[in-house]
C-alpha cells in the first residue's frame, strides 16, 4: 500500500511539474523579424484585393509584422501610407504603385533609413531606390491574349478579315505598355496583311489608353466606337487588357445588341481571371482571361524579403528587361497561363483559387 500510495504521489508530482513547465515555456510563436510596409494601389479591383491579402498572410506566417494600406488611386494618399510605414520602421516596403513615376522622394527618405524596396507588380521608375522587382512576364501576357483572338479567328489558317477594336490600360502603369506592346507583336502582322482590321483607326497606348483601369471608362469609349464605326459593320474582335475593361466593353455590346442568337458577342479578352469575368466566360460572353496566380508572387515577394534581411542572394531570373530609366532593376519573373471555357476548371478550380461555390453565386 505505501508503495502505492508512493507512485500516485510520484505520478501526480510529474503532471504538476509537466503543468509548471507548460506555463513557463517560451511560446512557440516564430520570434517577430519586424515590420513589413506593403502599399497596394486600390480595392476598386479584385485582384488587388487578394494581392494584398496574400502578401500579408504569406508575410506573417513567416513571422514578419505587417503594415498593409490601400491608398485608394490616390497618388498623395499612398505617398503618405508609405512614409508613415518608414517613420514606423518598416525594414522593407513592398509596393504596387498607382503612378510609377511619382515615388522618387519617399524612396530617397526610405534609402536614407536603410529602408530596402521590392516594387510588386508594377515597376517604379525613375528612382535608383528599388531594390528588386517581383512580378509576370507582362509582355507574355499581352501575347497570350493575342493568341486566344488569333486562335478563336483562326487567323493561322487564313480566315479574315475581321474587324477588331483595342483597349490599353492605364497610361501611367508601366505595365499597360508591356500587355499591349505584347498583343501587337501577334497582331500587328494580321493589320499589315488586312486580315485584321481596325476600322476606328484608332492605335498606339495614347489613342487606345483607358485612364484609370476604370470599367466605365472603357464602355464608354466602345460605346462611341460602336455609334461612330460600326453602323452595319460587325465587330469580330477586342483586345481588352484586363477583367474590369473587358466587363465594361462587353455593358457597351449588350446595349446594341451584341449576344443573341443572330448577333453573337465578338471575341473579348481579359487579365487577372476575376469571379465575375470567370463567370462571363462560362456563360459565353467574355472569351478569354489571362491568369497571374497571385498566390505564388506573394511567396516570391515574401522570398525577397527574407534573403534581403538575412543577407543571402535575392531569387531573381531577369536582369535585363526592366530599365526604370535610371537602372536596370533585377527581377523575378512568373509564367503567367491563359484561361478559357475550355480549361478554367482545372486551371482555377482545381488549384484552389476560386472554388465551385463562388462561380454559383
Amino acid at each position: 500500500m505505501k508503495f502505492t500510495h508512493f507512485a500516485t504521489g510520484l505520478r501526480s508530482l510529474g503532471i504538476g511539474l509537466a503543468a509548471a513547465l507548460l506555463l513557463t515555456a517560451p511560446s512557440a510563436k516564430a520570434a517577430d523579424k519586424g515590420l513589413i510596409g506593403v502599399a497596394m494601389p486600390t480595392k476598386s479591383v479584385l485582384r488587388w484585393i487578394n494581392d494584398g491579402n496574400f502578401m500579408k498572410k504569406e508575410l506573417e506566417s513567416r513571422g514578419y509584422r505587417v503594415d498593409l494600406q490601400t491608398a485608394e488611386d490616390d497618388i498623395p494618399n499612398q505617398l503618405a501610407q508609405i512614409e508613415n510605414m518608414i517613420t514606423k520602421g518598416a525594414k522593407v516596403l513592398v509596393i504596387a504603385s498607382i503612378d510609377g513615376t511619382t515615388l522618387s522622394d519617399v524612396l530617397q527618405k526610405a534609402a536614407d533609413k536603410g529602408v530596402k524596396v521590392i516594387a510588386y507588380d508594377r515597376l517604379i521608375n525613375g528612382s535608383k531606390n528599388v531594390d528588386f522587382y517581383a512580378t509576370f512576364d507582362n509582355f507574355q501576357v499581352g501575347v497570350l491574349q493575342a493568341q486566344s483572338l488569333e486562335t478563336a479567328l483562326k487567323l493561322k489558317e487564313g480566315k479574315g478579315p475581321y474587324n477588331i477594336e483595342l483597349f490599353g490600360g492605364s497610361p501611367d502603369d508601366n505595365n499597360a505598355y508591356f500587355f499591349y506592346n505584347g498583343a501587337m507583336s501577334v497582331l500587328q502582322p494580321y493589320i499589315d496583311k488586312k486580315k485584321l482590321v481596325v476600322k476606328s483607326g484608332q492605335m498606339g497606348m495614347d489613342k487606345v489608353g483607358t485612364q484609370g483601369w476604370v470599367g466605365a471608362n472603357a464602355q464608354a469609349r466602345m460605346d462611341n466606337l460602336l455609334s461612330a464605326y460600326y453602323g452595319k459593320a460587325r465587330v469580330d474582335a477586342v483586345l481588352a487588357p484586363n477583367d474590369g475593361l473587358a466587363i465594361g466593353v462587353l455593358s457597351s455590346l449588350k446595349g446594341v445588341g451584341y449576344g443573341s442568337k443572330d448577333q453573337p458577342f465578338p471575341y473579348v479578352t481579359g487579365q487577372d481571371c476575376e469571379v465575375p469575368s470567370i463567370k462571363s466566360i462560362i456563360r459565353g460572353e467574355q472569351y478569354s482571361s489571362i491568369f497571374k496566380d497571385t498566390r505564388a508572387l506573394a511567396k516570391v515577394a515574401s522570398d525577397m524579403v527574407d534573403a534581403m534581411l538575412s543577407g543571402k542572394t535575392v531569387p531573381v531570373n531577369d536582369t535585363k528587361t526592366y530599365n526604370n530609366k535610371v537602372k536596370i532593376v533585377p527581377s523575378y519573373l512568373l509564367k503567367p497561363l491563359p484561361v478559357d471555357k475550355s480549361n478554367y476548371k482545372r486551371i482555377l478550380v482545381d488549384s484552389g483559387y476560386i472554388s465551385e461555390a463562388q462561380l454559383k453565386q
